[in-house]
């Protein structure tokens, strides 16, 4: 007998449209208040690109826009190969819903080789996942169903009651649900899945949108093979809120205290 897909690899699933285009479809699981999770269209933009006959090594970075809401539905993304170098090779990606372009990337793949290397960022101490409650999802958007969150500090508020904390510093334990086995397009999503930190800073519901997540993968596919479907430790925090726009960073550690991913992204909110 056939097990199911996972749900994961249900909502990047595309379909060759011709010479660097596909098509696809957003999915009900990784629904966000409006349209889809931001993490889950980072996936199915770097799956373009995965899926790619000139595909040349393993992504190093991704910069995602988010140009516009994308609506429930069918998509088309176009994935274009702009340069290749011994090393490195170069990606510009569009999604595109009614002939309107909903999101942008670029896309940096490498070939990594063996060299010297030694880590300088430290991962936060927490208690093991084992111990720490699941975070409650009654009431939250779908895409929260679809991840187990241990949070250790930095949780959602118990009530939005206006009381504005001193930060926004947010620590967990945290892997698909079901669990499925990390590659990069789930590593990519799992960068986005942190709150936005307006909400923990502030105590207050406010409607925010990012507008560009910038994400560093540090790990290769070995790597990210040895972790498998455990959970991963996240950290996030922001650096500055003003204008109408908050940063929000965050870093991805595997369970051996190995540095994964770290990513920044620029957020909207309006009061």
């Amino acid at each position: 007998m056939t097990a199911d897909p996972h749900p994961f690899d249900v909502a990047i699933r595309l379909s060759a449209e011709g010479e660097n285009r596909y098509s696809g479809n957003t999915s009900a699981a990784y629904a966000n208040m409006v349209g889809p999770f931001g993490g889950i269209t980072c996936a199915v933009l770097l799956q373009a690109v995965l899926a790619h006959g000139r595909r040349q090594g393993d992504p190093i970075a991704q910069t995602v826009n988010f140009a516009a809401p994308i609506a429930d539905g069918a998509f088309e993304i176009e994935a274009v190969p702009v340069r290749t170098n011994r090393s490195t090779q170069h990606w510009i990606v569009q999604l595109r819903q009614h002939d309107a372009v909903a999101a942008t990337a670029t896309v940096a793949l490498a070939v990594r080789r063996e060299t010297w290397g030694a880590p300088e960022a430290v991962p936060p101490s927490l208690p093991a996942a084992s111990t720490l409650a699941r975070m409650p999802f009654a009431g939250a958007p779908a895409w929260v169903r679809s991840y187990d969150l241990r949070f250790a500090e930095g949780g959602l508020p118990d009530s939005f009651d206006g009381r504005e904390q001193p930060h926004s510093r947010s620590e967990v334990w945290v892997r698909d649900e079901p669990p499925r086995p990390l590659d990069f397009p789930s590593l990519a999503a799992l960068c986005d899945s942190f709150f936005p930190r307006i909400f923990l800073r502030r105590r207050t519901f406010a409607p925010v949108g990012t507008v560009s997540l910038t994400t560093f993968f540090h790990a290769d596919a070995a790597t990210l093979a040895r972790q498998s479907d455990r959970h991963v430790l996240g950290a996030a925090r922001a650096l500055t809120y003003s204008n109408g726009f908050f940063d929000q960073s965050a870093e991805i550690w595997g369970d051996d205290g190995e540095l994964l991913a770290s990513s920044h992204q620029v957020v909207y909110y309006r009061e």
